[in-house]
């Protein structure tokens, strides 16, 4: 029998990414098999099993929740767009990671929402998660508009979309918290 990644080998991308992604589904006890290869950070590997997770955590978002600390932890060794792109994504749908991790997970994304080089979805992602934070965080609140208005000149129009609809809530949000006191 084939194991997970002989089937993320294959060089019919898609189709095994699907696969593996139905196949984890169906099987939520290879989810911790999946995990450890996405964990291994190598190349093509562990980029197509952060996809093939992506696809099984948004159907089944209780499996990625034991492993959220986790993921905030390797995302700084993560240099592959891939890798830092369904990461983000699988973060921004999913309860926050623990306290003790929230820092980390803060100052990764306004690294990654602030750098020029960075690729629009890890930024658009990085905005989503620190919008979340920002609600148990309300100083957040300030930092994140200033941070995306000040990005807004230079980025893309998905960037300007997300940054323009965020900002709207947070400077909503501002004003409606000034007014209360």
């Amino acid at each position: 029998m084939e194991t997970l990644a002989d089937l993320l080998r294959n060089e019919i991308l898609w189709r095994n990414t699907d696969l593996v992604a139905n196949l984890v589904s169906r099987q939520p006890g290879l989810f911790g098999e999946l995990f450890r290869i996405f964990s291994g950070n190598t190349e093509p590997l562990s980029r197509r099993a952060a996809w093939a997770l992506d696809i099984v955590s948004e159907k089944n978002p209780e499996l990625i929740q034991p492993y959220l600390d986790e993921i905030v932890d390797l995302l700084p060794s993560f240099r592959h767009d891939g890798l830092k792109r369904h990461s983000l994504r699988m973060l921004s749908r999913s309860p926050l990671p623990s306290e003790s991790h929230l820092g980390n997970l803060v100052n990764l994304c306004f690294d990654l929402l602030l750098s020029p080089g960075e690729s629009v979805s890890a930024k658009v992602y990085s905005m989503e998660i620190l919008y979340r934070i920002s609600q148990i965080e309300p100083d957040l609140k300030k930092e994140l508009a200033d941070s995306i208005e000040w990005r807004m000149n230079e980025e893309t129009p998905g960037f300007k979309n997300r940054g323009q609809k965020i900002m709207k809530k947070l400077y909503s949000e501002i004003a409606a918290n000034q007014k209360a006191l």
